[in-house]
C-alpha cells in the first residue's frame, strides 16, 4: 500500500511537472528534445494499461506546435521489487506504441540499496535489447547544504535530505531542506517535512529533534512551526506502539510458559504463529484454551 512518503513524492512531480525534465537535464545531463510544455497525464496511461501495469505518473513533453516529443514514466520506489524489472519495460513499450514518441523511466529511490538495484540495466531477452532506468537516488542527487541553493531548488533539497539525511553531512542537508519550506503552504510543507523525517534513522532523528528543541528554546524560527507538533505526535504514536508491543510480548511469554507447564508439545510453526500474533484478544483466548487442552490444536481452536 502506498505510504504518505510515496504519495508525497509522486505529488511533488504531479503538481510541478517541469521538475522531471529539469532533473533529467541538471542531474543526468541529458540532451532533451526542444519542448514548450510539460503535463501530467497519468489518467490516459490508466486507460492504456491493465491494473497490474500502472505507473505512478506519466509526464508528457510537447513542443510549441503541441507535438509530443517525450514521455517520462515516473515511479517512486522505496523497496526492491523484482516484478518492476518486468513491468517497467511494459510502461515504455505501451507509451511508445500508443503515443509514437520516445519514452524513459525515471525512478525516485532515496534509499541507496534500492537505487543501486533500480539503476541496473534490464535485459529484454538474450541481451539483444536493454532498458536503462534513470534513477534519482544518492548516487545522482547531490548533497544540498547551502541554504540559498535549497531556497532556489527546494524540491531537489527535499530529495537530497531523503537521500543523504543519514550520511556524514546529514544534519546539514536536512537543515537546508527544512529551512526552505517556508515558501510552501502548510499542507505541502507538512508533507515534505514528513518525507524527510520518515527517511531518517534513529541517530539522525534524535539529532534533528534536539536541534529543533534548541532552536525553539532560543527563539530562532529556523524550522516550520508544525515541526515540533509532528515530532511530538510521532513520539506519542511510538510510545503507544511500544506499550502495545510490551503487552503482546507479555501475553506471548505467558502463553508459552503455560503451554510448557501443561506438557503440550509445540512445533516450530506453532511457536512462530504465537510470536507473530499481534491481537491481544486472540492471545488471551489461546491462554484460556490451555485449560483442558491435550494438543496444540486444542490451544489454537
Amino acid at each position: 500500500m502506498p505510504t504518505l512518503e510515496h504519495n508525497g513524492l509522486v505529488d511533488m512531480f504531479r503538481e510541478n511537472p517541469s521538475l522531471a525534465p529539469h532533473f533529467l537535464k541538471i542531474l543526468f545531463h541529458l540532451d532533451l528534445p526542444s519542448y514548450a510544455t510539460v503535463a501530467a497525464v497519468e489518467a490516459s496511461l490508466d486507460q492504456l494499461m491493465p491494473v497490474e501495469f500502472r505507473a505512478d505518473l506519466v509526464l508528457e513533453l510537447r513542443d510549441e506546435r503541441g507535438a509530443l516529443v517525450l514521455s517520462v514514466v515516473l515511479e517512486v520506489q522505496r523497496d526492491v521489487d523484482r516484478r518492476k524489472r518486468y513491468s517497467w519495460p511494459v510502461y515504455v513499450a505501451v507509451v511508445r506504441a500508443e503515443k509514437e514518441c520516445d519514452a524513459v523511466v525515471l525512478v525516485v529511490a532515496p534509499d541507496a540499496e534500492v537505487a543501486a538495484w533500480a539503476a541496473q540495466k534490464i535485459d529484454l531477452g538474450l541481451w539483444l535489447g536493454t532498458l536503462q532506468p534513470l534513477v534519482l537516488g544518492p548516487a545522482i542527487v547531490p548533497e544540498v547544504t547551502d541554504q540559498a541553493e535549497a531556497e532556489k531548488e527546494t524540491e531537489l533539497a527535499i530529495l537530497s535530505a531523503a537521500s543523504h539525511g543519514n550520511g556524514p553531512n546529514g544534519l546539514a542537508v536536512v537543515q537546508a531542506a527544512l529551512g526552505a519550506l517556508g515558501r510552501f503552504d502548510h499542507e505541502h510543507a507538512a508533507v515534505y517535512f514528513q518525507i524527510v523525517y520518515n527517511a531518517l534513522r534513529d541517530p539522525m532523528r534524535r539529532a534533528l529533534e534536539a536541534l529543533i528543541m534548541e532552536r525553539q528554546t532560543e527563539g530562532k524560527a529556523t524550522f516550520p512551526p508544525f515541526a515540533q507538533q509532528l515530532i511530538d505526535r510521532g513520539r506519542s504514536e511510538g510510545i503507544r506502539e511500544g506499550k502495545l508491543e510490551g503487552e503482546l510480548k507479555g501475553k506471548r511469554d505467558t502463553l508459552l510458559r503455560l503451554v510448557a507447564r501443561a506438557g503440550i508439545a509445540l512445533s516450530a510453526g506453532d511457536v512462530a504463529r504465537i510470536q507473530a500474533c499481534t491481537d491481544p484478544a486472540t492471545l488471551d483466548q489461546w491462554v484460556d484454551n490451555i485449560l483442558g487442552a491435550k494438543t496444540a490444536s486444542d490451544v489454537f481452536s
